[in-house]
């Protein structure tokens, strides 16, 4: 019995602590997906709570691997992951069964599963913690005290660390469809493979008091204008697609006038930089790090774009810059940090960095 709880301590540790590094190094990330719950949940009051919980979270699922793995005071540690595992088995179950949640975010970005992946994982999981919390009493820890002590403060130190870095200076590997040498059109193009979903016309027409509904492949033989009066047009899915879509969706820049100006921007010849600003909040916080960056980029002409989901806002603070308007969802994705950086040509992502690290 001994060599396979040490073999069930070693793929729930690792499991673990895999899982935890992959969220630490984008714990925004999974902030985002947490708030994406509390909203199906009608629970917004808590999106203020959600990085604090993602971070927290992320700290004690490498804590909780570590502890396992070095079998350091296992009554506790299987008991609290058996809980853990309770509570993500259900998310991932609610998100299989309700269908309001596409990911459960459970390995990031950078190995995104989907919601019945995740339960199957989860499901093999709870079943192995639940034999080292009934066989808890035959697992000795593998280090002093002392040293156990010594372990789980360094991995809670590093793994808070490790976070206040990266919400800082940007994820360390960056797995997001904008990351360094990519194409942002290639990036918006359908992936190989991808069906998209099929629909049907579906047209109700009044005529001489009398509805009428046929699709646009099945108009009447005595169609006519004056006869017949528009109701209503509905999409009916005829066939549905296999859920590829591309990495880079409703990438949309917006000018001042409001007209869409992407093609012109991604199509821009020569070096520029654009610069992500999720909302017009604390600006004076960080505008000292983009004057900076402007007075770099006189000496080579480099022309800088702000890019802003509160672009109105944005504009009457920075009147002297040229600023575009876009959908705060996609800006999440593009930009973790508030302000990233995009040095760009034409529309490959050249470097991609935190306004801070300049």
């Amino acid at each position: 019995m001994k060599p396979l709880l040490i073999a069930i301590r070693w793929v729930v540790g690792v499991l673990f602590i895999f899982s935890g590094l992959i969220k630490v190094n984008d714990p925004i990330g999974l902030s985002y997906k947490m708030q994406e719950f509390f909203e199906v949940w009608g629970m917004l009051f808590l999106n203020d709570f959600s990085l604090p919980l993602s971070v927290a979270m992320n700290v004690f699922e490498v804590l909780a691997g570590v502890a396992v793995i070095i079998g350091w005071q296992m009554k506790l540690f299987s008991r609290l992951l058996l809980i853990l595992i309770l509570f993500f088995t259900f998310l991932t179950g609610f998100a299989i069964f309700s269908g309001k949640i596409k990911t459960c975010g459970c390995l990031g970005d950078c190995i995104p599963l989907t919601a019945a992946q995740s339960f199957a994982k989860d499901i093999i999981l709870l079943i192995l913690i639940v034999i080292l919390v009934l066989c808890y009493k035959q697992v000795k820890a593998a280090t002093t005290n002392k040293t156990a002590i010594l372990i789980l403060v360094a991995t809670i130190l590093f793994s808070f660390a490790a976070q206040v870095y990266t919400l800082r200076y940007l994820p360390i590997i960056d797995c997001l469809p904008y990351k360094a040498g990519t194409s942002i059109k290639k990036q918006m193009q359908l992936p190989e493979g991808a069906i998209a979903d099929s629909f049907s016309l579906q047209f109700v027409y009044k005529k001489a008091g009398k509805e009428i509904s046929f699709d646009q492949d099945h108009f009447p033989a005595d169609f006519d204008d004056s006869a017949y009066t528009f109701i209503s047009r509905k999409d009916i899915l005829v066939k549905k697609g296999n859920g590829l879509k591309p990495p880079i969706q409703d990438f949309t820049l917006y000018n001042a006038a409001g007209e869409n100006a992407t093609a012109n921007i991604l199509d821009y010849p020569d070096n520029y930089i654009l610069i992500f600003v999720q909302d017009a909040n604390d600006v004076s916080n960080w505008k000292p790090f983009a004057d900076k960056l402007f007075t770099a980029e006189k000496t080579v002409n480099g022309k800088i774009i702000f890019i802003c989901a509160e672009a109105e806002k944005l504009r009457a603070q920075l009147p002297d810059k040229i600023i575009m308007g876009c959908d705060a969802t996609v800006i999440k994705t593009a930009a973790r940090v508030k302000p990233t950086v995009y040095y760009m040509r034409g529309d490959s992502v050249l470097k991609k960095v935190s306004l801070y690290s300049l």
